[in-house]
């Protein structure tokens, strides 16, 4: 029985990682000096980009209105799925839509309208220890509720990760040192690979490309077969013979090409090497009337609009169609990032509202009243994706008057509550451990099993080997070596 041919129309959607796109998640990660950076050096390659002086914030940032977003033939979305910004058609009125974005500054007000020049971090609370691949993979495992042999395992794996973000030993040897089966193991494999950044803990590229493959939000089961079945083919470009072996056509082959080409090689780089480091707090949080205001550091970030003369080159059609196409291919990049930059002023405020609100405790009485919070808690609180708030949080900090924290302190899972006393943050049970430590009797220092009694008493119930971590982790030395005669 011969085949029935018809034609027909099909309606799909797919996430394509285009160079703005990937600009605008960039920017969620970078530090404030390490943005004011990139907007110098997009200012001096883009003519169109330049910095306003004394224009207000309100008509800086008035939004388009519902014609112009409808008169546009959108190739691209915002990353947060907001407003269109690209647009294709040679008719558009790019004057009147160039003037809807003008500016990068944010809605809140500056910083010193929330606290004076004493309410500003001194130049000593400047510096950080940078955080290492591990130490930020490690600091995602805490958030997982494992058995000993499991943590064990999954730590690892992890302490066997190169900077590249890839295993430097066999899996079949790291297995044959726990006494995991296999199937537990690669669990706990496939585990440590869902973590910021994906794909680390790999073996080849190939298994870190499907592993970020499989953790999109759109994910493309084309680029997940081509990873796995025809990478080779796929680097020789060789479009005809995949989508022949698939039995789709070239177009879908270079659309996922484009998916793959979106994915990082070596995830492992993504995360700044241990290093000392200046850092500027991007939140500023101030006590006043006795409420904690958030305000987003706007300093140093300049405010920038489209240049006045290239609008008019726009306006007048001047220059020939080659000198219109680069124009609007300028504006086109200098609206992206000029949103790009507010919206990640507008999410880092969000996230850092969220904190705030739910650590009010800690804000009030000290370090040793936080909260156990994760970042599923924050994400579900403000709509955003779980990957979104750990991009948000990597290398940022808050300055509060209680001093300056990195926004993953305000991170820690419960501990205690699963064994029927009270939960309580990570941080707050080291704070605990280290001043019962420090009120000891030299000549009768406390145990391990000491403290963990002692704590009990308190409702906090946790595991000698879980007071021993968290001294470990202090760099506390044992009760016999902190015993002096």
């Amino acid at each position: 029985m011969a085949a029935k041919m018809s034609l027909g129309l099909k309606q799909t959607q797919s996430l394509m990682m285009t160079p703005q796109l990937q600009q605008a998640i960039k920017l969620l990660t970078l530090t404030h000096l390490e943005m004011t950076n990139l907007i110098a050096q997009e200012m001096v390659e883009n003519p169109m980009l330049e910095e306003t002086d004394g224009e207000s914030a309100s008509e800086a940032n008035e939004e388009p209105s519902k014609e112009q977003i409808e008169q546009q033939e959108a190739t691209t979305q915002d990353f947060q799925g907001g407003e269109l910004i690209e647009g294709t058609r040679q008719d558009f009125d790019w004057e009147s839509y160039a003037d809807s974005f003008n500016s990068t500054s944010s809605t809140a007000p500056n910083t010193r309208e929330v606290g004076g020049a004493d309410d500003m971090p001194s130049y000593e609370n400047m510096v950080s220890k940078g955080q290492s691949l591990h130490e930020h993979l490690e600091w995602q495992l805490r958030m997982e509720s494992l058995s000993s042999e499991e943590l064990d395992f999954a730590i690892a794996l992890i302490q066997d990760i190169n900077d590249d973000g890839y295993l430097t030993s066999p899996l079949d040897e790291l297995i044959s040192r726990t006494k995991l089966d296999r199937d537990e193991a690669e669990n706990i494999l496939a585990m440590v690979q869902s973590f910021d950044p994906v794909g680390c803990a790999s073996s080849t590229i190939q298994e870190c490309l499907l592993a970020q493959a499989r953790a999109l939000e759109e994910r493309s089961p084309l680029a997940e077969r081509i990873i796995a079945d025809y990478l080779e083919d796929l680097q020789s470009k060789d479009h005809a013979k995949i989508a022949k072996a698939i039995g789709v056509n070239k177009d879908r082959v270079k659309d996922a090409e484009l998916v793959i080409m979106g994915l990082h090689p070596k995830p492992g780089r993504l995360v700044s090497p241990e290093e000392t480091q200046y850092v500027v707090p991007d939140i500023f949080v101030a006590e006043v009337g006795g409420e904690f205001v958030v305000q987003v550091n706007d300093e140093g970030v300049p405010r920038l609009r489209v240049s006045n003369l290239y609008r008019d080159l726009l306006k007048s059609k001047e220059g020939g169609a080659e000198a219109q196409d680069f124009v609007q291919e300028k504006l086109r990049s200098a609206l992206w990032l000029i949103k790009s930059i507010e919206n990640r002023q507008k999410t880092i405020t969000k996230v850092a509202i969220a904190i705030v609100r739910s650590q009010q405790d800690f804000f009030k009485r000290g370090p040793e009243f936080l909260k156990p919070m994760i970042l599923k808690d924050i994400a579900g609180e403000i709509g955003m994706h779980e990957s979104t708030v750990s991009r948000v949080t990597t290398n940022k900090f808050m300055h509060t008057p209680l001093g300056t924290f990195e926004l993953k302190y305000f991170f820690n899972t419960g501990i205690g509550g699963k064994n029927g006393g009270i939960d309580i943050a990570g941080e707050t049970l080291k704070l605990k451990i280290k001043e019962m430590i420090a009120n000891e009797d030299p000549r009768r220092p406390l145990s391990d099993q000491r403290i963990s009694e002692l704590l009990s008493t308190k409702d906090i119930i946790v595991a000698r080997r879980t007071v021993a971590k968290y001294r470990e982790m202090m760099d506390i030395l044992t009760s016999s070596k902190r015993k002096k005669d």
